[in-house]
Formats: C-alpha cells, structure tokens, sequence
C-alpha cells in the first residue's frame, strides 16, 4: 500500500473540488501544493505556493486558443489567464491528473477546469475525469482521443494533480473520497 507521505497532491485549492481533493490530501496525510497569484483567495490555504508574475509569465497562453480547443468565451483577461497558468503549474507538476466535473459531447469538461485536462491531454499525461452528470470515472484514451469508462481508478504517481469544478455536488465529493480510500487504505 502506498506511503501517503510520499505523495503530493498540486491542485490550486480554489473553492468546490479543489478544495475537497486537499481536504482529503490532508486527512490521509500527504503533502499538498496550491498554486496561487497576488489578487487570488484561494479556499486552501495549507501548501500554498505563491507564483511570481515572471513565473506566471513562462506559462501565458493565449486565450484565443483556450477558447477555441474549449468551443467557450472566456471573459477577464488579466485574471483568467492568471488562472490558467496556475492550472498548467499544476499539470507540469503532476504525473497524472483527477479532474472532477461536467464532460461534454465534444470531449471537453465544462469551465475552465477544461484547461486542466486539456493541457493534460496535450502533455500526454494519465488523466481522469468523474463526471457528475453522468455519475461515473473516465479515463482518456490518447490513442483513440476519446473518454473510456472506467471502474475505480487509484492515485498511481506521488505527484498527481486534483482539480475540477467550483460547483461540487454531493457524488463529485463522494467520488474523491473514495479515490483517496482506494489509494490509501
């Protein structure tokens, strides 16, 4: 079984499901980063991990691009990239990425979260989506370029990054809980 002291959940501890993956992090043991920026509140304060603007600045994105592999409109440029850019920290730390949210028929997740697993999906990382529509884990099949059910994934890498939505309902945080349970019994 895996020696929760070995691994670090990256996550940027916003409210909803952040915030729940660190509160679990915490409760079994492991060590948790939450990358933030100056104007930023985030719900986590345990870990965090202040980005500089010269570091935000190494991961700009254009939100034209973000906007279109997402098919949305993103509004407040200054302080969604900003976001964006703690959510590229955080998959670039990451061996294998958790996002908990909407998945979408184009093969997207709703929200900005959709960054999180698209720029895993770019970086060719394990990634893994719960859905709560559809009340179930996801895997992403590289090769396909499609979502594949999956039963009951386990935090395989001790570096791995939790996030997802703001808007966690209740079988969002069951499903984290039960992850955690799974990889650290």
């Amino acid at each position: 079984m895996a020696d929760p002291k070995e691994y670090t959940l990256f996550s940027g501890g916003a409210q909803g499901a952040e915030a729940f993956f660190g509160e679990m992090a915490e409760q079994y043991g492991l060590n948790e980063v939450n990358f933030t920026f100056e104007g930023h509140s985030p719900a986590r304060t345990r870990g965090l991990r202040p980005l500089t603007p010269e570091e935000l600045a190494k991961k700009d994105v254009s939100l034209t691009y973000v906007s279109n592999l997402l098919h949305r409109k993103f509004t407040n440029a200054k302080l969604m990239r900003s976001v964006l850019q703690t959510i590229m920290y955080q998959v670039d730390s990451s061996h294998e990425v958790f996002v908990v949210g909407t998945l979408q028929e184009d093969g997207t997740i709703k929200g900005g979260t959709g960054w999180g697993a698209e720029f895993a999906k770019i970086c060719n990382k394990p990634l893994y989506a719960y859905g709560q529509v559809r009340d179930g884990w996801f895997i992403w099949d590289h090769d396909k370029a499609e979502w594949a059910s999956v039963d009951a994934p386990v935090i395989a890498h001790p570096h791995f990054c939790g996030t997802g939505t703001r808007f966690l309902e209740e079988n969002g945080r069951n499903a984290i809980r039960e992850l955690f349970a799974r990889s650290f019994k």
